[in-house]
């Protein structure tokens, strides 16, 4: 079956599908118990993305649960400074640790060989595409390099990301050295997930929000245009989704600078904004993840929002963000039938 006979790719090719296209960014994740289950099989977490096996059924289960019209690789944005021997690892109840690198680092700092650091996660790419049905479009992705080097810098998140704008204020040109690299890496990255049966692909900005207009467009914009043109410049067919969470205003000219197919939108964008940026083209989101734990009538009122302002257009109903460890797993399937026409 062609890919235009998946429902994602339509959307993103710019066409209205009614209903419209359907699935959640961590829909394979701690809410489901079968996905506890297998992660009780891995030692760690990157044990369970390095692990095709294991990869492969945990993303599996949600389309085999809820049957949603796409399905996301699973994986994390930190296998990029992974790969880069960063000393990545997850700590239960603290998140993700690197070494925070030094400026000395970052002159010495070069692309490393994805092909054989995350050649398991390739073939789960290869694998998913095998596994999934025609109408399924898989979707590859990437961090963006501002939320990468955030990590990077800091050596953990924090909650204004106030070491990696520090940084970037401080010494500019090994900043964007830095993305520069990441930006060279990411879209290796991507252009292998694609060869290996990714449809398309998303890059995640989870931190673009902190960042002020001018150095929005330098640091979040320039590098992901980057990625976009690299992976295009190989892959000219490739569609790609961009989501700058937090981005706000900075929206109006994101999809643009980017030359991104499809942009995602954060929860907290109202909705006749949401239509207005919906005219240049294809829009995804942005159902607060809350009201997958919240479920009742906050659930259905919003959702049928969101359809009534946005379905008349290209639309991808997601969440605004990634769905919670709390979420109801029955409030997911009442939200299907909302969509779908219950």
């Amino acid at each position: 079956m062609e890919k235009t006979a998946r429902k994602v790719m339509e959307v993103l090719s710019g066409k209205t599908v009614s209903p419209p296209p359907v699935w959640l960014m961590r829909q394979a994740g701690r809410y489901l118990p079968e996905y506890r289950e297998t992660r009780r099989q891995a030692k760690g977490f990157l044990d369970l993305c390095y692990s095709p096996d294991l990869a492969v059924e945990v993303t599996m289960q949600p389309i085999r649960r809820y049957g949603f019209d796409a399905a996301i690789l699973f994986s994390d944005i930190l296998v990029i400074p992974d790969a880069m021997r960063r000393n990545v690892r997850f700590v239960e109840g603290e998140g993700p640790q690197l070494d925070p690198i030094s400026l000395e680092e970052i002159e010495r700092l070069e692309a490393p060989d994805l092909a054989r650091h995350l050649a398991p996660v390739f073939e789960t790419v290869s694998r998913l595409r095998t596994e999934l049905p025609d109408t399924t479009t898989l979707l590859g992705f990437c961090g963006a390099p501002w939320t990468i080097a955030t990590y990077m810098i800091a050596g953990h998140g924090t909650p204004d990301q106030a070491p990696a704008r520090l940084f970037a204020y401080q010494h500019p040109k090994a900043f964007d050295r830095l993305l520069s690299v990441i930006a060279e890496a990411s879209a290796d990255y991507l252009i292998r997930q694609i060869d290996a049966g990714a449809d398309a692909v998303q890059i995640f900005d989870s931190w673009a929000g902190v960042l002020g207009d001018d150095e929005f467009q330098r640091y979040a914009v320039g590098p992901v245009r980057r990625i976009v043109d690299v992976v295009r410049a190989a892959r000219p067919e490739t569609k790609v989704i961009a989501f700058a969470k937090g981005a706000g205003a900075n929206l109006r000219t994101y999809r643009q600078g980017v030359d991104a197919d499809a942009i995602g939108l954060d929860w907290a964008l109202p909705l006749d904004f949401a239509v207005e940026l919906q005219k240049d083209g294809a829009v995804q989101g942005n159902l607060d993840p809350l009201l997958m734990v919240a479920g009742g009538e906050a659930l259905e009122n919003r959702a049928r929002r969101i359809l009534d302002k946005l379905g008349h257009g290209p639309l991808i109903f997601n969440l605004g963000h990634g769905i919670t460890p709390q979420a109801d797993p029955e409030n997911v399937t009442r939200l299907l039938e909302i969509i779908r026409g219950g």
